[in-house]
């Protein structure tokens, strides 16, 4: 019995140690939305009314044409381009497999100013079109060029997606198809196709989930949507409460974005479509079809990887000698060291979440684990905007109890972190998750037998194990907070520009090649965790 007594209060001792830290850290995660979220509960009538005659109808108007053009612009280029790699045998298949994933690499914004570069009125090709043929090309600064972008940038969301469930059992269902007399075609559309929805639904809400956070592509083609609006409200008319209003309007867009993707991977794991079978023999393509499957899929990898990529390069080399200088290691160092420093933070916090689950299971707990990774689903400049408000709120409340005359954490590296945190704390939290359920519980009641505590667990048993598990956790989040653009630009303290808001101003300015060099090293960085997803997708097919 004393045994029985002594587990129980050690078990109620190690649910109340996790409550102390997860409790802090989830509602420091939820500040900003909670603050933006209490701004929209508190509308201001003036602002409102200026909001609802000048700028909403413009907004929803803009943001519904693009969530619009890029969800059809991915589907179809990224369902044939996973139907073909999944399905089918022909040149060059192996290696579009992860080619088409490379594109992941390039942030949209540095694609934007590419295709600007390249279509521009008085870009090259224009001016050759109108000189010779008295051909007009049409405004590149467009809706249409947004969604272009933004599609050749986002696809392979889509195209993993509709891969992983088409490779796990696709051929299998045309064959059981042909069976019943359906020909290949039919049973794709009529089988296969419909059993990859869910998964391709899911690819497509994560795909509008980024574009309504995207700022600096819109930007680059002067298309006002809820992001740019905001930027151009807090910094253009100085009014950070307007700028929360709008904020407030996107969180609950992106909100209900992220629920209904939440709902289809749910849907997608009770049904199965992405379970592991053994695949059946690829459909080999002959003659004429083979060449235009090839045709496709190359065409695709060029226009969003290699053509691009090249055109970097060539501009990056063309003004490297009177470009580079002391001013570049600046902004790759301050690129490095807030990635870096980061990182760090979303690993441990995440690392601190994770193993509070390994602890123990409640209801209560996976809520607040889940709220705590929401702000991935958010837009940087939403966080931008609340992290500030809050900040600015708590500086204010000091600076009156201390009878203080300045302001402590607004305009602060520790705000910038802090958006960071809330918007790339779910990047090191999942693979942390999956790692931790990987590795068996015996191993723990062993080391608890043994007579290790929580934390000697921790130490000896687990953080040995989880060590691969923690380096791709923090590589993916310091690629992606290499590439995050809204959230430095708004709340970066002074002089601490960055690569990515250096290719923000020169492409400001129209400066595209000037821009090159900066986001050439940002598109290498980025190589990173997409040769890692390419590694992950080999290992399971």
């Amino acid at each position: 019995m004393s045994v029985f007594h002594r587990d129980r209060h050690a078990g109620q001792r190690i649910r109340l140690a996790t409550w102390v830290w997860v409790t802090p850290i989830t509602l420091l995660t939820l500040a900003p939305i909670l603050a933006l979220l209490g701004a929209f509960a508190r509308p201001a009538p003036d602002i409102w009314a200026h909001l609802g005659r000048h700028v909403l109808p413009e907004l929803w108007g803009h943001t519904a044409a693009l969530a619009l053009g890029v969800g059809a612009g991915v589907l179809a280029a990224g369902v044939p381009a996973a139907a073909l790699t999944a399905l089918c045998q022909f040149p060059g298949r192996r290696f579009f497999v992860w080619a088409l994933l490379l594109p992941m690499s390039l942030p949209a914004y540095v694609g934007a100013f590419v295709w600007i570069g390249w279509l521009d009125f008085s870009a090259p090709l224009p001016t050759w079109l109108r000189t010779h043929f008295g051909i007009a090309a049409p405004p590149i600064r467009s809706a249409a060029g947004a969604v272009l972008v933004l599609t050749l940038a986002l696809y392979p969301y889509v195209y993993l997606s509709a891969y992983a469930a088409l490779r796990a059992q696709g051929v299998r269902l045309m064959e059981a198809a042909q069976t019943l007399g359906h020909s290949r075609l039919q049973g794709f559309g009529r089988v296969a196709l419909p059993m990859a929805l869910p998964a391709i639904s899911a690819g497509l809400l994560l795909v509008w989930m980024e574009t309504l956070a995207d700022f600096g592509t819109v930007a680059a083609f002067n298309y006002n949507t809820f992001t740019t609006a905001i930027y151009k409200t807090w910094f253009a008319l100085q009014s950070i409460n307007a700028a929360a209003q709008l904020a407030a309007i996107l969180i609950a867009l992106a909100l209900a974005a992220a629920l209904g993707q939440a709902a289809l991977v749910r849907r997608q794991a009770r049904m199965g479509t992405t379970r592991m079978t053994a695949p059946g023999a690829l459909v080999a393509l002959r003659g004429w079809r083979a060449a235009m499957a090839s045709i496709y899929c190359g065409l695709l990898w060029l226009l969003a990887f290699a053509a691009p990529m090249a055109q970097l390069l060539i501009w990056a080399i063309r003004v490297m000698a009177q470009d580079l200088d002391a001013r570049y290691v600046g902004f790759a160092l301050h690129s490095l060291a807030l990635s870096a420093a980061g990182a760090l933070l979303v690993v441990g916090t995440a690392l601190a979440l994770a193993y509070a689950a390994r602890l123990q299971t409640s209801p209560a707990l996976i809520v607040a684990q889940r709220l705590a990774t929401m702000g991935y689903a958010l837009p940087g400049a939403v966080l931008a905007v609340g992290t500030v408000w809050c900040l600015t709120w708590l500086d204010h409340r000091i600076a009156d109890a201390l009878d203080l005359n300045r302001l402590l954490l607004s305009n602060t590296l520790a705000a910038l972190l802090l958006a960071y945190l809330v918007r790339f704390l779910a990047v090191g939290y999942g693979p942390i998750e999956a790692g931790l359920q990987g590795i068996s519980r015996s191993m723990d009641e062993a080391a608890r037998i043994l007579g290790e505590g929580t934390l000697g667990r921790l130490r000896r048993v687990h953080l040995p194990l989880l060590r691969g598990t923690l380096a791709t956790a923090a590589a993916l989040a310091f690629v992606d907070l290499m590439k995050e653009l809204p959230i430095t630009l708004m709340t970066r303290p002074f002089g601490w520009d960055t690569l990515a808001v250096r290719v923000f101003e020169m492409t400001s300015e129209g400066e595209w090649e000037r821009a090159a060099l900066p986001a050439v090293a940002i598109a290498l960085v980025g190589l990173l965790p997409v040769f890692l997803l390419i590694r992950q997708t080999d290992a399971r097919h």
